[in-house]
């Protein structure tokens, strides 16, 4: 079968564990802090059309009169880590960021042997770019869990109201590559891998569909005209950009910024992607908080209401903490009961009725809405067969024989580790055959290691719930399996899995949300030798590394988000993985 296309002759593409974990050993909200088929045909397992491919989308949408652009000669590697990253500057304190040297380029063979001259040979069949756990925080919702900064210095982040800024310089900076860093092929397509949203709130799913499609986005909510939210509460626990106090965080070194609030929820644009997106859900964005199943009518109104509570006291905090890490309290029964008790340490806020959850069907209407179309395809992967079905799982075209599938292994029972009901595993197991002669690269939100929630999902309560371990055994079992790419762990990790059929490897990839803030640039090419390779780029936003205490444009919020987040937590070199976690070649056997 052919599966390939020439490097040389292919058309140029157009330019987001858990805070409440006890240690610090993962991401402060990686885990809570939060279709079966891409057109109608597809509401059974019949494969999906196959969208225009990128060059094609890109051309119908320039201008006649636009001159074609020759293709660049491979490696095109600027703007992506084998040139440069951020990194810390030397010093104690607060540390400045500023540009180190690039990461290099790993060869691995864990799973086959990397044969000399395939450089030369090879042709490329697919590149795409992975967005993960952007988390667009709506930082002054009342249903956030900022006091648990109380027990955990992890567990509140002090750049958490520059999210829709960061994210819109990272779609710049996707824009802005014209080709695939190891061939100069053209792009195919951008996906996400979860967690867009944090809080599965209707203000952070608009925010996040306009970063992607496009568009005017004011990053605020309750009060038009003002920032409510811890940042200017005057309570010493939180960064108080705005004051001259000396909080908790100023006694660190970071910066009194006068007009920082201000600046951080005035009006943003996003050019949107130029390249097709497609959408893959998280925990995060399928529950409050990535932690608390639907259904709790009290936690719905907080959301929407006019009060917050902005402090507790550390054996609170880590109480509650607690209950949450060792998933105690899947339905949010104890955050309920403790927010009924702090009443009256409440202070007051704007009721803002755009708070409120949305519910999964309401997530697949909004990638639906035209409103959102931006680059397409429309509904970005889902459709009205997943409306009908109540799914949020679908296959796509990667490119020519290359399948792309989009798993939903979010646990509607509660708690932020996944797992996959039998219906979606046996949905993927007979795709899968189906398309036995045809490449597939699965795309989820969570690992296979963190994939060990098995609570019933309330909505199918009979229906059994698998783990990573299993999913990761059906996989080996089909030889068309090359890859598994996710998020969820906010941490560079690439892992080969050896099945009883196949070979494959598992990349998950850092969040924007946490230092470094990385995206990931991935390229599947035929050697040519009877192996394959899969190459990955990390790549960072747009802003650049330096900043400037007295820009708070668009440009300079983005950069001092990077920057923030770097003093925010002190493990950056663990999130960023080792030297193979990053930049890789990951050679496999040809099935």
């Amino acid at each position: 079968m052919s599966r390939s296309r020439s490097v040389t002759s292919s058309a140029l593409g157009v330019d987001r564990r858990t805070v409440l974990a006890a240690s610090a050993a993962v991401s402060v909200s990686a885990g809570v802090g939060y279709a079966l088929r891409p057109t109608d045909s597809q509401a059974a397992s019949v494969p999906p059309q196959a969208p225009a491919p990128a060059a094609e989308a890109a051309a119908a949408s320039a201008s006649p009169s636009a001159a074609p652009v020759a293709a660049p000669l491979a490696p095109y590697t600027k703007g992506t880590t084998l040139a440069s990253v951020a990194a810390p500057r030397s010093g104690s304190g607060y540390h400045r960021l500023g540009s180190a040297a690039g990461w290099k380029r790993v060869v691995r063979t864990d799973l086959a042997a990397a044969r000399s001259g395939r450089a030369g040979r090879r042709t490329s069949l697919a590149a795409f770019v992975q967005l993960t756990d952007l988390h667009l925080i709506d930082s002054q919702h009342p249903l956030r869990l900022e006091y648990l900064r109380a027990a955990s210095e992890i567990a509140w982040r002090p750049h958490e109201a520059l999210t829709v800024q960061g994210a819109v310089s990272l779609i710049e900076r996707v824009n802005s590559l014209r080709a695939a860093p190891v061939t100069g092929a053209p792009l195919d397509f951008v996906v996400t891998t979860g967690d867009n949203t944090d809080n599965n709130a209707h203000t952070e799913l608009d925010w996040y569909l306009t970063v992607m499609s496009g568009g005017r986005i004011s990053p605020n909510s309750g009060d038009p005209r003002r920032y409510e939210g811890v940042q200017n509460s005057g309570i010493p626990l939180y960064w108080q950009p705005d004051a001259g106090s000396r909080d908790a965080y100023k006694q660190r070194g970071f910066p009194h910024l006068d007009g920082f609030l201000a600046a951080a929820i005035r009006e943003v644009n996003s050019p949107g992607l130029t390249l097709p997106w497609y959408s893959t859900v998280g925990n995060h964005d399928a529950m409050p908080l990535g932690c608390y199943a639907h259904g709790d009518s009290w936690l719905a109104e907080y959301a929407v209401g006019g009060r917050k509570l902005m402090e507790l006291t550390a054996a609170e905090a880590t109480r509650l903490q607690q209950s949450i890490s060792q998933d105690k309290d899947p339905r949010g029964t104890v955050i309920r009961d403790l927010l009924k008790s702090k009443t009256r340490a409440m202070r007051t806020v704007t009721p803002d009725e755009r708070r409120a959850p949305y519910t999964p069907a309401e997530h697949v209407k909004a990638h639906l809405d035209p409103a959102y179309e931006g680059a397409g395809p429309v509904g970005h992967g889902y459709t009205a067969g997943n409306l009908a079905a109540g799914t949020q799982y679908y296959t796509f075209p990667v490119a020519e024989n290359v399948l792309g599938i989009s798993l939903d292994t979010t646990d509607p029972g509660g708690h932020y580790n996944g797992s996959i009901g039998t219906a979606q595993l046996k949905w993927l197991d007979a795709t899968l055959r189906a398309h036995r002669d045809t490449y597939a690269i699965v795309f989820s939100h969570h690992t296979s290691q963190s994939m060990s929630n098995t609570r019933p999902d309330p909505a199918h309560p009979r229906e059994r719930r698998h783990t990573g371990a299993e999913l990761t055994a059906l996989l080996g079992r089909h030889r068309n399996v090359v890859a598994w790419v996710n998020g969820h762990i906010h941490r560079n990790d690439i892992t080969p899995h050896q099945g009883t059929a196949g070979t494959f490897w598992e990349i998950s990839t850092a969040s924007h949300v946490e230092f470094p803030q990385l995206a990931r640039v991935v390229e599947l090419v035929d050697n040519k030798d009877g192996t394959l390779s899969i190459h990955t780029t990390l790549i960072e936003s747009a802003a650049p590394h330096r900043t400037d205490f007295t820009d708070l444009s668009q440009t300079g919020l983005a950069a001092l988000y990077r920057e923030l987040s770097a003093n925010a937590r002190f493990d950056g070199a663990r999130l960023s993985g080792e030297a193979k976690d990053r930049n890789t070649e990951l050679v496999l056997k040809k099935a």
